[in-house]
This record gives C-alpha cells, structure tokens and sequence, in this order.
C-alpha cells in the first residue's frame, strides 16, 4: 500500500488540529494506518527545539543539573536554522519510515510554515529558505497542503492559550504571513487547497474529506517504490521569480500530483 504524505498549513488559530485529528480518525475508520505529527516538535530533539523558538528560553548553562530557564533572544536566522534542524530529524525519524511502511502521515505544519514565517513573516529571503528546508528533508514535499485560511485578527480570536513568540510577533507580522502562505499556494496549485476556515468546523471537514477520498483512491491506483516514497514527492528546489514580500516562489515540482 503507497504511502501518503500530507500538511496543514496556515496561521495560528485557524483550525487545523481540529481537522488534523478529524481526519485521523476517518482514516483510521477506513483501516489506514495513520501518523500523526507536527513541527517543530516532532520528535525528543524536535521538543527541545520547540521550547527554544516558541517560549525564547533555554536552560541555563552555569545552572547545572537543576538549571532553570532563562529566555534568549533569537536572532531570525537562527530562528531558521532551528527549524531546519527540527525538520530534519522528523523526516529522519519519523515521516520518512512511516511512508515507506505505507502509512499516511499527517503533520501540522511543514515547510510552508518556514516559507511563510521566515521569508514572509521576518521578511528573510526564501530562495534561502526554501533551499535550506529542501536539503534539510532531502527534498521531501507532501502529496496534499491543506491551507486553512482565515485573516489573522478573526484566527487570533479563536486563542485560547497564551501568545507564543510567533503569536506575539504582532500584526504586521501575521499579515505578512498569511499572504506568504496564499502566494505559496497560488504557486503550486496542485499540490495545495485553500479552505477557508471562517466556515463551521463541518463545513471545513467536508471539504477537506471530498478531497481526501480522491486522493486516496488516486493514490490506491499508483504503484508502491521500493523506498515507498513515490517519485512526486520529491521537490524540486529551484529558483523562481521573485514575490511581491518573500522574494521568490518555490517552483512546482515534476512529475504527479503534488
């Protein structure tokens, strides 16, 4: 059985792991074994990780064994860095054997998220930052984004938790971000479906399980490769023509849906 990878990208607030755990349950209804991860995160070293880029602390280093917190701050290259770093051991120890067992692995958030929190949001050039995300997975792309869009004053609503580092990077920022994400998937059609998520929960998952009967029975007519990971998921990492905030578009990748 062929593997299937896909992301759910957007703003904070919008939705997503709500949806991400609605579809884990109708594949798991449908006897697929189902992964599902995030980032940063996703793995013992990704959780560290994540402490650093979303609360800004590290454990002191002259504190010991019993070394308490202390916040740092971190430069928007580092911060890019980092997520590389996370990202690259989720696709080592997780997204890639799960795919070549066949399994179907969700993720809330992938490399879009760097695309359009880096380059978008800290405005930092993205042929850089999609190079380093492709090297760092060894250019591996989802079959399926879904991006849930919603403006971000109306998903920054919805919170129902403390402001991280990103949450709190102020308007400007989550603007920026979210135009980011629609001129990636403008950019790559195939690969993306933009769903707005001011809709119901219902209305959202409707949408989202339409097309994911589709893909499967797609996917289901397509043979599985001897590392299970088929050839359309691997990107292509390229130049593009520059946008109008990040820089430039990522390229669509060859060969299948994306």
């Amino acid at each position: 059985m062929t593997g299937l990878f896909i992301s759910f990208e957007g703003v904070d607030g919008v939705g997503k792991t709500t949806q991400v755990k609605r579809l884990r349950r109708y594949l798991r209804d449908l006897g697929r074994e189902t992964v599902v991860t995030r980032e940063p995160g996703g793995t013992p070293l990704g959780k560290a990780i994540r402490r650093m880029l979303l609360e800004g602390v590290v454990a002191d280093p002259n504190g010991g064994k019993n070394a308490k917190s202390v916040p740092v701050d971190i430069a928007a290259r580092t911060e890019a860095l980092l997520f590389a770093a996370d990202r690259a051991q989720h696709v080592a120890e997780v997204i890639r054997p799960a795919l070549t067992r066949g399994a179907v692995v969700i993720t809330d958030r992938y490399i879009d998220s760097s695309l359009a929190y880096q380059a978008g949001g800290r405005e930092l050039t993205s042929y850089e930052i999609r190079n380093l995300s492709m090297w760092a997975t060894n250019n591996l792309l989802p079959d399926r984004t879904y991006l849930l869009d919603m403006d971000p004053a109306a998903s920054h609503a919805r919170l129902r938790h403390g402001e991280d580092r990103m949450e709190s990077a102020g308007d400007g920022f989550q603007s920026r971000t979210r135009q980011a994400f629609l001129d990636l998937a403008a950019g790559d059609p195939d690969r993306f479906r933009v769903i707005d998520a001011g809709r119901s929960v219902e209305e959202v998952w409707e949408t989202i399980q339409a097309d994911i009967d589709a893909l499967l029975a797609n996917a289901g007519a397509n043979a599985v490769p001897a590392d299970g990971v088929s050839a359309s998921r691997v990107g292509q990492a390229s130049a593009a023509k520059p946008g109008p905030k990040s820089g430039s578009k990522p390229r669509n990748r060859k060969g299948g849906s994306r």
